[in-house]
């Protein structure tokens, strides 16, 4: 891939290397909304990631990174429109963002393709997003739900489950795993007998969990936001007595949830993006210095997709989306010298001295066409009221 960005490599000296100044992200996540406890970790993340960048002297001769946070709710396609909008007139050069699917396409489609601004999310994992139109410029540091829904299916063959009903939240996120996990499911031999859908927002889910009750499984697949509509069924579920041992991939795997439900829920167990590298470790480490929690879901993703977005930019030597986002791929894979967490201006350095390198980071990210990464899984289990990793696949 890098061999065949010699004349993209040419129009980026053309266009000429940014002189130190300040270089401006966007970070829009979804603070508030249904899936709000994963947005600080990403932000963290992502600004952890480029505080290691700014100011060094490989970064455009010293030029500063600052970034303008955004609240791009989860589902609301206007708002996270309107939020995007106001980060173009503020002159970013990238977006890091969004969190929710939803989110993420109404500011691709609305805000990146017409504004040519290059969008990069930490957790956007529909399914959807893989064939959408982008010219380039949409990136995500997690897999799509086509392969979580795979490896849910096997957690569950595994351990034995043969019947489950499914509820899925109501938007792109939601059908696209769902549809995903239940296909896999099936194709094994597992039985769906129920797959429905719910709204977020609701204070009352007991017709919902009773439909599925009816239906039967020996558990439930919760496919909804770990704030907002995937609670309100556990506690229905729960309440009734129609289940008490739940199936929860990724957008379900929080402290929101354990702390809710503790006990109530041992042995239910999920699927988020995670893995067991080198690099994951040392990223836990430098994020507990820097004050927060490495370990919540998709804060890994978040500071990959900062370093990427930057690394980009120096190997492109601009600033400018429409040449930096051809380099995002020489410098997430090989070949190239390999960097962790933390190295970020040892990275800076060569490619400020011509080299290549192979950005490993802190999930071992390999970047698959079209932009999204391979991603591995981390299988994790309700044991004495929280979350507990099994094993990472």
């Amino acid at each position: 891939m890098k061999k065949l960005l010699m004349a993209t490599a040419l129009t980026a000296l053309a266009a000429g290397a940014a002189t130190a100044e300040e270089v401006k992200l966007g970070i829009a996540l979804g603070f508030t909304g249904p899936a709000e406890s994963l947005a600080p970790g990403m932000a963290d993340g992502a600004e952890l990631a480029l505080a290691q960048m700014s100011g060094d002297a490989n970064f455009f001769g010293g030029s500063t990174i600052s970034t303008v946070r955004g609240d791009s709710s989860c589902v609301d396609a206007g708002i996270a429109t309107s939020v995007g909008e106001r980060m173009i007139a503020e002159d970013v050069d990238g977006i890091i963002g969004a969190l929710c699917s939803g989110a993420t396409i109404a500011i691709l489609q609305n805000v990146a393709l017409p504004n040519g601004m290059v969008l990069f999310s930490p957790s956007a994992t529909s399914p959807a997003l893989t064939d959408i139109e982008d010219n380039g410029l949409f990136f995500r540091a997690s897999p799509s739900d086509a392969r979580q829904g795979q490896v849910l299916a096997e957690v569950l063959n595994e351990r034995g489950v043969t019947s489950v009903a499914v509820t899925y939240t109501n938007n792109d996120y939601g059908k696209g795993l769902a549809d995903s996990f239940s296909s896999a499911f099936k194709a094994i031999g597992g039985e769906i007998t129920i797959e429905a859908a719910h709204e977020d927002g609701k204070a009352d889910y007991s017709a919902e969990v009773g439909s599925m009750a009816s239906a039967g499984g020996e558990m439930l697949v919760v496919v909804g936001y770990l704030d907002q509509g995937g609670p309100g069924i556990i506690r229905a579920a729960l309440d009734t007595g129609a289940f008490d041992a739940f199936v929860l991939p990724d957008a379900m795997v929080g402290d929101s949830i354990s702390d809710a439900f503790g006990t109530e829920i041992e042995g239910s167990f999920g699927t988020v993006p995670g893995s067991d590298s080198a690099g994951t470790e040392v990223y836990f480490e430098l994020a507990t210095a820097a004050g927060f929690d490495g370990t919540a879901p998709y804060s890994s993703e978040g500071y990959d997709a900062g370093a990427l977005m930057g690394l980009a930019m120096a190997a492109a030597k601009s600033t400018d989306p429409a040449v930096y986002k051809d380099f995002v791929y020489a410098v997430s894979n090989a070949p190239g010298e390999p960097i962790l967490p933390g190295e970020l201006p040892k990275a800076l350095e060569i490619l400020a001295n011509g080299g290549e390198i192979d950005y490993v980071g802190a999930t071992a990210l390999e970047l698959i066409e079209p932009g999204e990464a391979a991603g591995g899984y981390r299988e994790v289990e309700i044991k004495d009221g929280a979350f507990t990793t099994v094993k990472f696949r």
